[in-house]
């Protein structure tokens, strides 16, 4: 079993005994990763990577949940493992999944965890949190070969849960879109989620950045000459271009970010932990995809503003602003190009 040192707050394997919710670290309330980012290549082999990397993109399969814990179980050597999944209506967790027998004697009580029987002689119940909600547990009973769990095991999870707590998160999103439509926070043109809940999610995410000093990059996205593609083919025309650009943006960005129409002809993209130069990878990634997109009427192209997180760039406002004076210089260029505004002279 897992308990931390109340002395150097690091991990160590504790043999029969057990960790609750409020034994964790800090370290370990979950914060936003994702499977491209350097820590969790380094946890994972690269054989791992494409397997989970193959897994994740087909979240909305029946067997999605089964599929993912057996590979975390799989991961960490363990002979059976559950997830459980917070089920607002009931106010209580709920098992999602689980893989062969044993973590049925997981007990869940006040944010803890406890094993009925059998005795184990080593296993982790580790939660699931965004921001300082607790929205699921992660049960991972004994080990196969008997041995119990140590640093290297749960540097693991520490890889793999946060990516959980998005996917999580994301369903949970996309199950009150289909039972409330979620009007207030998206947009019924192109179904993308709107400024408002924009507003609120990057103020989260800089306040994870000023806490832990996490990468955290924003994107400014403007179709070029919108108004006259608008003007010569109608505004039912412009709607259709704008559905279509937005489904583009979702198709070409990761699981973890988060699209949003900004408004009018303007998108926009939340890269959590995500350092500027894979921003700009993505940004022409999406830069370049639009342009070869075959539009009903006639080729269009954007332009894009880049700002990331720093220690002067450290509020909503002030990473809005940022990446609009990109996108202006990138409009002063004459569209069609991504311009980085750390990069502005």
């Amino acid at each position: 079993m897992t308990n931390k040192s109340q002395k150097n707050n690091e991990w160590q394997s504790v043999s029969d005994q057990q960790v609750g919710i409020g034994d964790l670290p800090a370290t370990s309330k979950i914060e936003i990763l994702h499977p491209h980012e350097e820590n969790f290549q380094l946890v994972l082999s690269a054989r791992d990577l494409r397997k989970f990397s193959e897994i994740i993109k087909d979240v909305d399969a029946d067997d999605f949940w089964g599929k993912l814990l057996q590979t975390i179980a799989e991961l960490m050597g363990a002979g059976s493992s559950s997830l459980l999944v917070l089920n607002e209506k009931a106010d209580k967790l709920i098992t999602v999944a689980t893989t062969n027998a044993g973590t049925d004697n997981i007990k869940i009580e006040d944010g803890g965890c406890d094993f009925a029987s059998p005795k184990q002689n080593s296993f982790v119940c580790y939660p699931i949190m965004t921001g300082d909600e607790q929205i699921g547990v992660l049960n991972i009973a004994a080990k196969i070969n008997g041995g119990i769990y140590d640093k290297s095991d749960l540097e693991l999870l520490d890889a793999i849960v946060p990516l959980l707590a998005v996917i999580i998160d994301r369903a949970g999103l996309k199950q009150k879109v289909n039972e409330l439509k979620q009007l207030s926070v998206t947009d019924d043109l192109t179904g993308l989620l709107n400024r408002r809940y924009l507003e609120e999610r990057l103020g989260e995410e800089i306040e994870r950045s000023n806490r832990h000093s996490f990468p955290l990059s924003f994107l400014m996205i403007d179709i070029d000459d919108f108004k006259s593609y608008n003007d010569n083919f109608s505004h039912p025309e412009g709607d259709q271009a704008l559905q279509i650009i937005g489904r583009i943006l979702k198709q070409t960005t990761r699981a973890a970010d988060i699209v949003v129409r900004y408004g009018g002809d303007e998108f926009s993209v939340l890269l959590p932990q995500t350092a500027i130069n894979e921003a700009e990878i993505i940004a022409g990634r999406v830069r370049e995809k639009i342009e070869e997109t075959e539009f009903p009427k006639q080729m269009l192209t954007i332009s894009v503003g880049i700002a990331s997180y720093s220690r002067l760039i450290c509020t909503t406002q002030k990473i809005i602003a940022a990446a609009d004076a990109a996108l202006y210089e990138a409009k002063r260029k004459g569209g069609n190009n991504v311009q980085v505004y750390e990069n502005l002279k």
